[in-house]
């Protein structure tokens, strides 16, 4: 009898158990293991090693190439994936792959097993586990069955003729930078040298659970042994899933990439990586994609806060237009980079070596919201999605006339200038009234807080009417409500009743905002 063993350094070829006679004899003898003889032998009486043909049983061993569970799976490869399973174990399947042969890929094997048994509603036996279930072989007879066999092993092996060499096994590498970016990380296992509680086994290791322990058979509960045990677990349990979570949090948001998080690391302001540092808690509870959009909202809530803060300090000084506060910045800069001065009469002011003082450092994004350039970039709705240095910038909101038709021009005040047909006459200026018996006060910054957030026209109602800028505003957000909710419209004499103020510097008041538009006399 002719027995022959591949095991092939290719793996997904014709390796595995082979035997030359489709009909073998198998000696049943306890002396014998795994003696088997072909029939014209055992015919002939043949004999060797420990074997006696005259006083050993025998049994008639049959190769049974037909189909059992599924229709492209004979049951002599059946009977091999669970011999390879028993000898290699689970989850090794290019082994298991290796022990069946006629070609046979280990994603094949898996795929194979898995469908098969684990999710059979018979686990862990198969759904045709019924010895008298002959339906598959009644649906694909012997020969069929062959053929299609016969065929598949010639295509893969004229497929494996032609395919390019494979690369030769190599010895696996250690868990180091030149093998990963994260030193400490097997790629191979999806774990970590140091895992998170990584003495957490040392409390279970030599715990062991025989049939029938734990149980009193007097009161039938369980003994205080046991209930410990079983406490002992449960903490161990929750350890496995605190380390579940934590790998399932660095793999969802691409922590093992180190290089490239460093890299937009470095791009960021000190500022900007304390933001990101704190969200870092949230990651936990949003996927990678929510995670992004939240930081970059938070960044780019920064830059704005950061891009008021520098237009509130240009007001204070004075600065009225944006390309005035880029060459303020640029000054100011130039200014900290100076040395400081030394005395004339200053022996060691030659001697002192002076460190140069670090530039500032202001976002890209930031100054992007202050660029004189701004209104240019935000004069076409095709532009307002613009992105400057990774943050993009908000899409402002312009009115534009049905009926008018836009002109390629700059943003004045916040508003696109767009010419229309016929063109529209300019407002006349609003002259206010003076008040007899009451002289008009001059405010500034310094005697009203609140001036900057008025326009040129209010400060100077407010300075005839000698009224502050923060009550002022109080009437005006009382007035453009009451306004609102009557479609725009509003009486003399109920704005006098909002006001609450004397009745000439309401009605002028009144008469300045129908003259600006904002409401409309009923």
């Amino acid at each position: 009898m002719g027995v022959i063993r591949k095991k092939t350094v290719t793996r997904g070829t014709e390796g595995g158990l082979k035997y030359i006679c489709d009909v073998r004899i198998r000696c049943a003898h306890n002396s014998c293991n795994d003696y088997d003889l072909c029939v014209p032998c055992f015919a002939k009486g043949e004999t060797s090693r420990d074997h006696d043909p005259k006083t050993h049983p025998y049994s008639v061993v049959e190769q049974n190439s037909i189909p059992i569970y599924t229709h492209d799976w004979g049951a002599d490869e059946e009977q091999a994936l669970l011999e390879g399973a028993e000898v290699y174990g689970l989850g090794s399947w290019g082994d298991i792959a290796d022990h069946i042969g006629n070609y046979r890929t280990k994603e094949e094997v898996r795929d194979h097993y898995v469908k098969t048994y684990i999710e059979s509603s018979k686990f862990p036996l198969p759904e045709n586990a019924d010895p008298h279930d002959m339906s598959l072989v009644e649906e694909v007879p012997r020969e069929q069955f062959q053929a299609r066999k016969k065929m598949r092993i010639e295509e893969r092996k004229e497929a494996a003729k032609t395919a390019p060499p494979a690369t030769p096994k190599q010895k696996p590498t250690a868990s180091v930078p030149a093998c990963h970016e994260v030193q400490g990380y097997m790629p191979g296992r999806l774990e970590f040298e140091t895992e998170f509680c990584n003495e957490a086994e040392e409390a279970v290791q030599h715990m062991q659970f025989d049939p029938g322990d734990g149980t009193n058979p007097s009161t039938g509960k369980l003994e205080p042994e046991m209930e410990l045990k079983m406490v002992v677990m449960d903490i161990y349990n929750s350890r496995l899933t605190s380390r579940a979570d934590r790998k399932k949090i660095i793999f969802e948001h691409e922590l093992l990439q180190y290089r490239r998080n460093n890299n937009l690391d470095k791009k960021r302001t000190k500022e900007e990586r304390e933001l990101h540092n704190k969200a870092k808690p949230f990651a936990r509870m949003m996927n990678h994609n929510d995670f992004e959009t939240f930081t970059a909202n938070l960044e780019f809530e920064h830059n704005l806060r950061q891009a008021i803060s520098q237009l509130q300090d240009w007001r204070h000084v004075r600065i009225g237009d944006l390309k005035t506060g880029e060459k303020y910045e640029q000054d100011k800069q130039t200014r900290a980079q100076r040395p400081p001065p030394t005395g004339a009469f200053d022996r060691i002011g030659g001697m002192r070596v002076s460190k140069p003082t670090p530039p500032v450092e202001i976002p890209l994004a930031t100054t992007a919201l202050t660029a004189p350039e701004l209104p240019d970039r935000l004069k076409s709705n095709s532009q307002s999605n613009n992105v400057t240095s990774g943050v993009a910038l908000a899409p402002p909101i312009i009115p534009v006339n049905a009926n008018s038709t836009p002109t390629k021009g700059p943003l004045t005040n916040g508003t696109l200038n767009i010419s229309s047909s016929p063109t529209p006459q300019l407002k006349p200026r609003y002259t206010i009234p003076p008040i007899s018996g009451s002289l008009p006060t001059r405010l500034t910054n310094e005697n009203a807080a609140d001036l900057h957030l008025l326009t040129k026209e209010e400060a100077d109602l407010c300075n005839a009417l000698r009224i502050m800028p923060k009550p002022y505003l109080a009437i005006k957000e009382g007035l453009m409500k009451e306004a609102t909710k009557s479609g725009g419209g509003l009486k003399r004499k109920l704005a006098k009743e909002i006001c609450k103020i004397d009745s000439s510097k309401s009605a002028r008041i009144f008469d300045f905002f129908v003259h600006a538009g904002w409401i409309h006399k009923v």
